[in-house]
């Protein structure tokens, strides 16, 4: 049986988030966002409200579709729904991972045995999550991520595009890790960090 989901966003994010839904074979039947007049059409699906407006949709599933983690976490906070967790075909996920609740695994991703995906996380597009890994709630993956074995992303956490993280590195709740850096010792002090190797920058 087909899902109706309900998407809480409707930027750029959305409209991946939207083809995703659609491949899995569920429908996309309407959009909420605070900063989108209702009635516009993203994608061929209106928008239809306001985020407050969710839980007048009793007979949906909700994925926040959102890019930004702290936002994306406040949301979840503020609302009590049913979420919908959005796997595109194409991803290569282990019978022996999980993903939880609310989280996005977007179209050439892999997560390999033992890895733990946390509730409203982004796996983003050909991002590798490799053995073991343990990836916090509400963190994100970028495009192209390399995370070798056993590695720990905190809460709210950001791997940026094309970032290669060495096994065994924990990476704190809130850090920021540039885009094409390379981590090989742990992220204990939240930050921001880049480079190669990486380092604290802010």
């Amino acid at each position: 049986m087909r899902e109706k989901v309900m998407l809480i966003g409707g930027g750029g994010h959305a409209k991946v988030i939207m083809d995703i839904v659609q491949a899995c074979g569920d429908t996309v039947v309407g959009l909420l966002d605070d900063g989108i007049e209702i009635g516009t059409v993203v994608q061929g699906v209106p928008v239809v409200g306001a985020a407050i407006d969710a839980e007048k949709f009793t007979d949906c599933r909700f994925i926040v579709a959102v890019g930004n983690n702290v936002i994306r976490h406040r949301i979840v906070d503020a609302l009590a729904l049913r979420w919908y967790t959005a796997v595109h075909p194409s991803a290569v996920i282990s019978p022996n991972a999980v993903i939880g609740e609310g989280s996005v695994v977007m179209p050439a991703a892999v997560v390999n045995a033992g890895a733990k995906v946390g509730r409203h996380c982004i796996i983003n597009t050909a991002a590798v999550v490799e053995h073991d890994n343990v990836i916090g709630d509400y963190a994100h993956v970028s495009c192209g991520a390399v995370l070798t074995g056993a590695v720990h992303v905190g809460e709210e956490a950001l791997v940026g595009a094309a970032a290669v993280v060495r096994n065994n590195v924990h990476i704190c709740a809130g850090c920021i890790v540039g885009a094409g850096s390379v981590v090989i010792t742990d992220m204990k002090e939240k930050g921001t960090y880049a480079g190669i190797p990486a380092r604290k920058m802010a």
